[in-house]
């Protein structure tokens, strides 16, 4: 019953944060922040999954200006978890086809994300001109999943290298961010589903060496991501490792 009552009161919550959210995004179509914004509103419904959330962001991780944010990216639950840790002046990344979602793909585009043909090589690439240019342009940060699927308790999957060559054409840091592992965690009849952390790391700065070589920089940050996400998941209880 309470699985029942909980989905519910979650789809009704989403409608109602996309309604408000595309009207807010019509009136004030400048704001820079409508991401950041709706993001923190739907990091609140996290509470009707009956989870904690603790956000930390270390000091060097903040006021540095434009970044690219790259995330490790779970399941659709993510909008209510790791939404919490998105910081003002940014916009996410995300695939083409979420723009059909009702409510939330209109949402997604009013808002400002950058909408990414993952099909069409060509139009990716261009994707990552674009998100250059919005990032010098307007100063903004962007948000990616660098995995570029769900893992769905896969563990960290390989990253693919656009986020990076973002970060390296547009000269400014990569910010990992990291959330314990959630796959398993979450029973829908269980009131108290325990607690879920996102840590923010320090900002990596890409060196000239490092702008020449983004597949080795991708590798050494997926490293980076995959011990402390692990270190986070054993800190809550959920370690995909805990029966090995």
């Amino acid at each position: 019953m309470l699985a029942l009552i909980r989905i519910l009161f979650i789809t009704l919550a989403l409608v109602v944060i996309c309604f408000f959210a595309c009207v807010f995004s019509l009136l004030q179509p400048w704001s820079r922040n409508r991401v950041f914004f709706t993001s923190k509103t739907l990091g609140k419904v996290s509470k009707l999954l009956g989870l904690e959330v603790e956000v930390r962001l270390p000091a060097s991780a903040k006021k540095i200006g434009p970044a690219v944010y790259v995330a490790n990216h779970q399941s659709g639950l993510d909008m209510f978890t790791i939404s919490s840790a998105v910081q003002p002046n940014t916009v996410t990344v995300g695939k083409k086809s979420l723009k059909w979602i009702p409510f939330f793909g209109q949402m997604y585009w009013l808002t400002g994300n950058i909408l990414i043909d993952r099909v069409n090589t060509n139009k990716a690439l261009g994707t990552i001109t674009q998100t250059v240019k919005k990032i010098k342009g307007k100063g903004l940060s962007v948000w990616l999943f660098p995995e570029g699927t769900r893992s769905n308790g896969r563990g960290l999957l390989r990253f693919k290298t656009g986020a990076f060559r973002t970060a390296a054409e547009a000269g400014v840091p990569i910010v990992p961010v990291c959330s314990s592992n959630l796959h398993g965690a979450i029973k829908w009849n269980r009131w108290n589903n325990g607690k879920v952390i996102i840590e923010i790391l320090p900002p990596v700065y890409l060196t000239n060496e490092d702008k020449d070589n983004v597949r080795a920089v991708a590798n050494d940050i997926h490293a980076l991501m995959s011990d402390k996400i692990e270190q986070l998941s054993l800190e809550t209880g959920t370690s995909l490792n805990k029966n090995t």
